[in-house]
């Protein structure tokens, strides 16, 4: 699940009053410095809310909004979103994990909600009325009620909106809240929609679409990129592997990515995210694709590429990985992690925090294990500042014309494998350490070599290509399909997963995003 806390801007965006005699609770939304506030009285009003508070339409999700007091005035704090499980026998869990997640969370910012309001949306299937849909999810508003309480923490209202309309379940008067619910208001129609546009804060669509921008593809043109990842595979694997070879690759991918990018920033601009991104499918071949994923799959070359991360660089960086993901095709699902990755990371440095943490979390779909994704999801969504991270990039980029390959000291390679795990992904880690008010990493599978180190994720998968070859300290790229060759037949892995494919009791709708941040609890 990832975090949605403050996803708009900071937590002193909003405000809430005290809840009102007639139980609809009177919201304030503050604008920066001494703008009016926007103040919402009713349940409609709170519906409208939601996209704004998000950043982004939710579909098929549980929705928890913290409100707290500040100086005798109410305030919204955390956000949390989870899919909501197609087995209502897993409603139970996953309210408990929602509400856990969002409170313990917000307690540990020193902020602990005092009040939550909930949502449920969710479209009718086929021949479902939404009215129907508010009743079959009635008794999942419960559980969230039931665990909301059991925190002290009282939910002021809940809401279910489906089909284009609303419903409270906590309102029984029908002369403001009818048994058939009420019409949504038009999008960007309400006072909040106007002061949301004049304080900057965009809505986008729906997740789906969001996703849709990094999604293999699957159309006819995917067999001939694979057809090319299998013919660059035959070379640039075996060069990877090769000490004496390896760095110049990493020079030739970067020289090649550069001169994409170039390619990219130069193209004439179009409307529409769908038409950007076949203006940029368009600009990338097929053999520069392969030749890029492939040369990504080591960590030193895909960590100084890792540095174009802002400036006039960031957005031509920016729109190359998310192409390559979408290239990422076929039994090369896995190879997606590191494109993956580096979207998250540079929409995180840009102040996108939303496609980071879908980019982020949809890299450890391709690849559970892998190491870089892993910390920066759980960076960005501790609320690390970004320019912790940068900074040990530019201090790397600075250095990076240090020896690239390692020795061939057959003796030597246990120890320079321990060496280069310590040292994977260690921007991430650098700039966790230097943040006092970081909370410690803990990534998830750790085990110890035959010579006691500790190494985790990719790191442990160098030193098992090391433990084969004396002298290689680069991740071993992986056969696409688990055969002796790129380009084999087994089936690949799952396609990377959204934030939204959290397991809540391992069937249904695994989708989640929550403010939790807890380890096991709510961050992926």
């Amino acid at each position: 699940m990832t975090n949605h806390s403050e996803t708009t801007g900071s937590a002193e965006n909003g405000d809430i009053t005290g809840p009102a005699p007639d139980r609809a609770a009177r919201t304030s939304y503050d604008s920066p410095g001494d703008e009016p506030q926007v103040t919402l009285r009713t349940p409609a009003e709170l519906a409208d809310a939601l996209p704004y508070l998000l950043g982004y339409r939710p579909e098929d999700s549980i929705v928890l909004v913290a409100l707290r007091d500040r100086d005798g005035r109410g305030r919204f704090g955390g956000r949390a979103r989870l899919g909501i499980p197609a087995n209502e026998e897993d409603w139970a869990g996953a309210a408990g994990q929602l509400v856990h997640g969002l409170v313990t969370g917000s307690e540990r910012r020193g902020a602990r909600p005092e009040q939550m309001v909930a949502y449920l949306c969710q479209e009718p299937s086929r021949g479902e009325s939404g009215r129907q849909v508010m009743e079959r999810l009635r008794p999942l508003a419960q559980k969230l009620r039931v665990e909301c309480g059991a925190l002290d923490v009282p939910v002021v209202e809940a809401l279910c909106i489906s089909d284009g309309r609303f419903w409270s379940y906590c309102c029984d008067d029908r002369t403001c809240c009818p048994s058939e619910g009420l019409p949504m208001g038009l999008p960007g129609t309400s006072v909040l929609a106007a002061a949301a546009t004049y304080a900057g804060i965009q809505v986008r669509g729906s997740l789906c679409e969001l996703r849709a921008r990094l999604l293999p593809w699957e159309h006819p043109a995917a067999l001939e990129q694979q057809a090319a990842l299998d013919s660059a595979g035959m070379t640039i694997v075996s060069r990877l592997l090769d000490d004496a070879r390896r760095a110049d690759v990493a020079e030739e991918t970067l020289a090649l990515a550069e001169r994409v990018m170039g390619r990219l920033a130069d193209a004439p601009p179009v409307s529409g995210t769908a038409a950007q991104d076949q203006r940029d499918d368009r600009l990338l071949g097929h053999d520069e694709a392969a030749a890029l994923i492939l040369g990504l799959q080591d960590r030193t070359t895909r960590d100084r590429a890792a540095a174009w991360m802002e400036g006039d660089e960031a957005g031509p960086a920016l729109r190359l990985w998310r192409a390559l993901a979408r290239r990422c095709v076929g039994p090369y699902g896995e190879h997606a992690a590191a494109p993956l990755t580096l979207a998250g990371w540079v929409a995180w440095s840009v102040g996108d925090e939303l496609e980071a943490r879908e980019a982020l979390a949809m890299a450890l779909g391709a690849d559970p294990d892998y190491l870089f994704a892993r910390l920066l999801h759980q960076a960005c969504n501790e609320g690390l500042d970004p320019e912790s991270v940068r900074r040990c990039l530019r201090a790397e980029r600075a250095g990076s014309g240090r020896a690239y390959a390692g020795g061939s000291d057959d003796g030597a390679a246990d120890e320079r494998a321990a060496d280069d795990a310590e040292r994977a992904d260690g921007p991430v880690r650098r700039a966790t350490a230097e943040d006092p008010t970081a909370p410690a990493t803990h990534p998830a599978r750790r085990r110890r070599t035959r010579s006691g180190t500790v190494v985790d994720g990719t790191a442990r998968r160098r030193v098992r290509a090391q433990s084969r070859e004396p002298g290689a300290n680069v991740v071993r790229p992986r056969n696409p399909a688990g055969g002796a060759h790129p380009g084999g037949t087994r089936p690949s892995r799952t396609r990377p997963r959204a934030s939204g494919q959290e397991a809540t009791g391992g069937q249904g709708t695994r989708s989640g995003d929550t403010g939790s941040r807890e380890p096991g609890t709510g961050g992926e």
